[in-house]
């Protein structure tokens, strides 16, 4: 569907957020931004198997998780994927090749998003680029959390302004952007803001 051309790479090593290493202040701060936005069911997404295992063991189980095995394109530690096994919330299996976002990842990011209960995308390949359309799909006071190699956890506050910095971002990837925001639902009137397509 989409990928990140080689010329993009380096605007994604930035962190989109502040970086912490501690589960709890970054829970503090997602349950701030709900209470700032009044709302109050605004989702948690991690993407990434170290970050859902940290949240899950610092006592919240992520609405959205999408993981894919590795951290650094290694496999996890055992504890890691034990841990993550364990929930049991709704799975989703999808292919992924690594620097992609193909349609079945990205319409089951818009499906688990749509879900009240808990889901977790296991994803057969990568799922490094999904930070890109959970920021751009998730509700205002959401948070979307991603690792940053050797630093720690980055925590998204999904605000009309990062939402327009993650689509301008998105509209530089190759392929059927037009086709992938229609996926996410972003298309016309339901474009972030309303800005019209």
């Amino acid at each position: 569907m989409v990928t990140l051309p080689d010329s993009l790479r380096d605007a994604f090593k930035h962190p989109m957020g502040p970086v912490t290493t501690d589960p709890d202040v970054l829970l503090a701060a997602a349950a701030e931004s709900r209470t700032a936005y009044d709302a109050p069911d605004a989702p948690i997404v991690a993407v990434g198997d170290v970050v859902t295992y940290h949240l899950r063991e610092a006592g919240r189980v992520p609405d959205v998780a999408l993981v894919d095995g590795k951290t650094e394109r290694e496999a996890v530690r055992t504890e890691i994927s034990d841990g993550l096994a364990a929930g049991d919330e709704k799975r989703v299996h999808v292919e992924n090749p690594p620097a992609t976002l193909t349609v079945a990842l990205l319409q089951a990011l818009a499906d688990a998003l749509a879900d009240p209960d808990p889901v977790t995308i296991e994803v057969d390949g990568e799922e490094d680029l999904a930070a890109l359309p959970a920021i751009l799909s998730a509700p205002d006071g959401a948070s979307v959390v991603y690792g940053q190699p050797g630093e720690g956890m980055v925590r998204v506050e999904i605000t009309p302004e990062r939402r327009r910095t993650a689509r301008e971002l998105f509209e530089r990837l190759a392929g059927d952007v037009d086709a992938a925001f229609d996926i996410l639902g972003l298309s016309g009137s339901n474009a972030p803001n309303g800005d019209a397509r």
